[in-house]
């Protein structure tokens, strides 16, 4: 038995898939969290019989209109279109507090005659003011169930209401319909005439389907698998609609014709339910007056980050000491327990240096992600998505692009993939040029090695230097994601502007249980990576960094001697960073620091573990100590420091500019289908980077720093 699931974005609807299957699918309090169709099979026992059921989580959608491939797919999931398989029953979660929007979607969906149960959720939101299920039920003819995503509260009926409505195999009379004028029913039969023969041939269903044609197909549109005879037949009613005049004498506008329609029989049937005053002026409300203020909604931002990644430094310090100690100690032991060998310096120095001075920073990650997480769960980021929409509007960016772009705070790769909700290609591609500024996640150990390095807390200071200097550098990227948008859009992506729609969630209180849940997959994420990708080019670099081997030395009398390895100028890694030297030295770059730029286009963290293994070969006979105090006592041949502040943030603005991973430069060749993009994209983020930090050290050089 197949079930699909839809609704409005921030209805809820993963929390209610979560709930029936036992998955962990993220859930935010923000519009746009699922991108992507979600399955999963669950049993069910009914009576006597086992039934099995295979759930599937649409991507929210505000209605049914679709102009872009992305958008199609909800409309594509319900009628079975593309080869998919029909669902036997549609399950639209609704939100209790915002039913004249969410019904929307519903009454569409009762147009095209397909079985529909109905959840209605988010009651505790609805303070009262909305119809019970049982009324709602009799408003709109079809199950209605009431359901709490966050507890489970009611979703166990909802299956069962569910299958129900399945097996019985009839699709129930809606009594929630919009009622259009003859004339503009004239022209919805000319394009139900054009629609393909395999049609179901109900004047409902064929008058619904005419419907969504005549709002989806236009010009531009991405829509795929649309027959040329229908795509002819809308044009040619819409052009002939748009000679017509409506009572006033003002041309008719066929797509408010139609939403008017829907939403007037909407209100009308639920004008009944409600009660109270809707108007009432709430502790939100007034919140919401202070945090959407552009002054005052700036400055509460502004605190806020400063205050996430303060704690960043000043909280994850203790853990990141310890982890330190812990790898020092492995290393140590390893060193003093296995015989000197080729093997043994891949063990010490290649895997536990290498791959261990990239989780060190794993409690900072986690500590950004739950911060950040919580700001989310609350409300509050779906403001702060607001209050930008202006800039962002300015800098040619859609408002609501500013979801995949605080995405990009974690990574480039969900934080592309999650640009799908956006209406048209033009806003689609723009975007994911500018989402890989964004400072993610892999960046984070970087700057946190150059800030605790080049950067330590002057004794007796009040300012939290390393703190603002993270929130600069996380601005610094916001600030050049803008910049970029506003040149691309100006230059190599031009098209018109979209208005920014966005649905502001209620405050709620942060829930604890799925933002760990959230940090639990990001660790795991993670540590994935750090021990397959970082581990590889860890061990790749550790040979270019050991290799050619010169003549065998003794060891002691009980092992055999074995090959030393050359200095680090010699190895093929220092020649390779020594190459580049004259490219990169007016950066303030040395070879050691080039050696790891090229190690990070794997993946940025292997920069950290790049220089772990350099400094960490390079003082085989000390004793071991953090890293950051080894580039931070580096000195010149004339006793001065060899790594300046000023070469720190010299490196600091490249990584936070260069297109180092290969992983976003792949799924950006996956959702444009074209080498074109990746290309380009490669090419002016390494370009603007090389720019920048030149920039950066050469005019701090000349005013003596």
């Amino acid at each position: 038995m197949n079930i699909l699931l839809v609704g409005n974005p921030n209805v809820g609807k993963t929390s209610i898939y979560n709930c029936l299957t036992g998955a962990r699918a993220r859930v935010g309090n923000y519009p746009g969290v699922t991108v992507e169709r979600r399955y999963a099979k669950l049993e069910r026992q009914v009576g006597k019989e086992t039934v099995w059921v295979q759930l599937t989580d649409a991507p929210g959608t505000y209605s049914l209109v679709a102009r872009s491939a992305e958008e199609q797919i909800v409309i594509d999931a319900i009628l079975g279109w593309g080869g998919q398989e029909v669902p036997h029953v549609i399950i639209a979660v609704v939100n209790a507090a915002q039913l004249n929007r969410n019904l929307y979607l519903v009454l569409q969906l009762l147009e095209l005659r397909v079985p529909v149960v109905v959840a209605l959720n988010m009651m505790d939101d609805a303070a009262g003011q909305s119809p019970t299920a049982e009324q709602l039920q009799e408003m709109l003819g079809v199950p209605c169930v009431a359901t709490n995503g966050q507890t489970g509260g009611g979703t166990q009926q909802l299956l069962d209401a569910a299958i129900e409505v399945a097996r019985a195999q009839k699709v129930q009379l809606p009594r929630l319909l919009a009622h259009y004028s003859k004339e503009l029913l004239s022209h919805v039969d000319r394009v139900a005439a054009a629609l393909p023969a395999s049609v179901p041939q109900t004047v409902e269903h064929k008058r619904a389907l005419a419907l969504w044609a005549l709002m989806s197909l236009e010009h531009g549109d991405e829509l795929q698998h649309i027959p040329e005879e229908l795509r002819l037949v809308v044009s040619q009613v819409r052009s002939d609609y748009l000679t017509t005049t409506g009572p006033s004498g003002e041309p008719t506008d066929l797509d408010l014709e139609i939403v008017q329609a829907r939403y007037h029989a909407i209100d009308e049937r639920l004008k009944n339910y409600f009660i109270g005053d809707a108007h009432v002026v709430t502790v939100a409300d007034r919140v919401d007056r202070f945090v959407l203020h552009p002054f005052s909604g700036g400055v509460t931002f502004l605190v806020a980050m400063l205050v996430v990644f303060q704690a960043m430094f000043a909280w994850a310090d203790p853990a990141i000491s310890l982890i330190e100690d812990l790898v020092t100690w492995l290393q140590d032991s390893a060193s003093s327990l296995l015989p000197p060998s080729l093997l043994t310096d891949l063990f010490v120095q290649g895997v536990l240096g290498g791959v261990g001075n990239v989780i060190v920073f794993l409690p900072q990650i986690l500590l950004l992600f739950l911060l950040i997480g919580l700001l989310e769960d609350s409300g509050y980021m779906a403001r702060v998505a607001y209050l930008m929409d202006r800039t962002m509007k300015t800098m040619g960016l859609h408002g609501r692009a500013f979801v995949p772009l605080l995405s990009g705070f974690a990574c480039a790769i969900p934080a592309i993939m999650a640009t799908r909700t956006l209406e048209n290609r033009r806003d689609r591609l723009l975007t994911m040029l500018v989402v890989p500024l964004m400072t993610c996640s892999a960046r984070l150990p970087i700057y946190s090695l150059i800030i605790a390095a080049l950067f330590p807390v002057q004794e007796g200071s009040w300012l939290p230097t390393q703190g603002l200097l993270l929130i600069g550098m996380y601005a610094f990227s916001v600030v050049m994601s803008l910049f970029s948008a506003w040149v691309l859009s100006r230059t190599v992506v031009r098209a018109a502007r979209m208005p920014l729609i966005l649905e502001l969630p209620p405050y709620r209180l942060p829930r604890l249980g799925p933002t760990l849940t959230m940090m639990q997959a990001r660790a795991w994420s993670f540590l994935r990576e750090a021990g397959t990708v970082i581990l590889a080019a860890t061990i790749l670099l550790w040979a270019l960094l050991s290799f050619p081997r010169t003549e065998p030395v003794a060891t002691s009398q009980d092992h055999a001697g074995y090959a030393a390895a050359p200095p680090l100028e010699d190895s093929y890694g220092g020649q390779i960073g020594k190459a580049i030297e004259p490219v990169m030295r007016p950066l303030g770059f040395d070879w050691k620091i080039n050696t790891a730029i090229i190690g990070a286009f794997a993946a940025r963290e292997v920069f950290v573990s790049t220089l772990g293994l350099i400094f960490g070969m390079e003082d085989l006979d000390d004793d071991a100590t953090a890293l950051r105090d080894k580039i931070r006592s580096e000195r010149l041949p004339n006793g001065q420091p060899r790594y300046t502040p000023l070469m720190g943030l010299s490196l600091m603005v490249f990584f936070a500019l260069a297109c180092q991973c290969m992983s976003t430069l792949a799924v950006v060749k996956r959702e444009t289908n074209s080498y074109r993009w990746p290309s380009f994209l490669f090419v002016y983020m390494t370009s603007l980077a090389y720019i920048c930090s030149l920039t950066i050290y050469q005019l701090g050089s000349a005013l003596g720093y």
